[in-house]
């Protein structure tokens, strides 16, 4: 499964930019993200129908 990461403004919550990882890179991200006080958006990505 593939989830969509996106980095929050600091200030007003907004979406600043938005990656794609699969599901064994979120834990990794996350960590990252909650060493350094950082507010994550996580969502399942879209995925094209075959």
């Amino acid at each position: 499964m593939r989830f969509e990461i996106m980095r929050l403004d600091e200030v007003n919550g907004t979406p600043v930019d938005s990656t794609v990882v699969d599901a064994a890179s979120v834990n990794r991200i996350v960590q990252q993200a909650a060493a350094i006080g950082q507010r994550l958006w996580i969502r399942p990505a879209d995925t094209p129908a075959s």
